[in-house]
């Protein structure tokens, strides 16, 4: 049965929401026993010292309390217990806390005086999302391999939707931490900027280095011109629960893998084309190319 922990100063305001939750006004006599159990305390510190001897499923607090406030609250919570949904009761007058508040990873707000209407409803749909992810975390144990595949005309606007796409498994699977999501999301960047630019349409880093407005005017006529238009981005995207590979292919005519700089020298910063080399080299756990320079392989191992 769902735990719900009340925070609030206010002695009335406990009991009217522990009855609103605990209540649930027209439901059978047989829903409400699979409905919510819910427990009160006074204020954010005793919140804290409730959540350690018991985890609930979500914490509904106030936000304007002596000592802690509700947005003091949302921060320790998140800081102890980062998965443990926590839901605002605001009142008139502490919007730009409640903003902070949601701003900091609250899950959701419901106006006091709209308690009565609105509740249920917010509390229920937390908890069956959390259930939900729950339920996708233990359907992801039981992930052996997963694949896709993707191919890019050459739109550099499809570069960052596809990144944030591909970042997704690696947050399911709980692959790596902020700092590995990051640099993985700068890695694919990088890889599809080189592959429809420096690969595709086989346009000069010099060039861009010395003349940005004849950079982008070459790039605007090569996207009309063939064979360059007609070229694609092959993208395959592999995940099991210890690794995530990315394999991303041009087809242009590639360049001298030999020639490729040491990753750890940074004159290799200097140019644009090198540049992004460098940065995925560095960012990614093993780096690969193929023998003709228009393919790149990208491995992510678990943290």
């Amino acid at each position: 049965m769902p735990k719900v922990l009340v925070v609030d100063d206010s002695a009335v305001d406990r009991q009217l929401v522990v009855g609103l939750l605990t209540k649930r006004p027209g439901l059978t006599a047989a829903e409400k026993r699979t409905g919510l159990t819910a427990t009160a305390v006074a204020g954010a510190r005793e919140a804290l010292a409730a959540i350690d001897r018991d985890m609930p499923d979500v914490v509904l607090t106030d936000l304007q309390m002596p000592e802690m406030n509700g947005l003091d609250l949302v921060e320790a919570v998140k800081a102890q217990h980062p998965q443990l949904p926590v839901v605002l009761m605001t009142a008139h007058g502490s919007e730009d806390i409640a903003l902070q508040a949601l701003q900091q990873g609250a899950a959701g707000y419901v106006p006091k005086k709209n308690l009565a209407r609105d509740l249920l409803e917010t509390v229920d749909s937390i908890l069956l999302a959390a259930a939900a992810e729950h339920d996708e975390e233990r359907v992801l144990r039981c992930l052996t391999e997963s694949e896709s595949s993707f191919v890019l005309e050459n739109d550099t606007s499809l570069v960052m939707p596809l990144v944030r796409h591909l970042e997704q498994p690696l947050k399911s699977l709980k692959l790596c931490n902020a700092n590995g999501l990051l640099r993985t999301a700068v890695s694919l960047r990088e890889a599809l900027l080189n592959a429809i630019e420096h690969g595709n349409l086989e346009m000069s880093s010099d060039l861009g280095d010395t003349d940005e407005k004849a950079y982008k005017q070459l790039r605007e006529q090569r996207l009309e011109q063939e064979p360059y238009r007609s070229r694609r981005i092959y993208v395959q995207a592999t995940f099991t629960p210890r690794r995530a590979a990315y394999v991303v292919r041009d087809e242009g005519p590639g360049f001298e893998v030999a020639d490729l700089p040491d990753h750890k020298d940074p004159t290799a910063l200097e140019k644009s084309d090198r540049r992004g080399l460098f940065l995925i080299r560095t960012f990614m756990d093993q780096v690969t190319h193929n023998e003709k320079g228009n393919q790149v392989t990208m491995v992510r191992h678990r943290d």
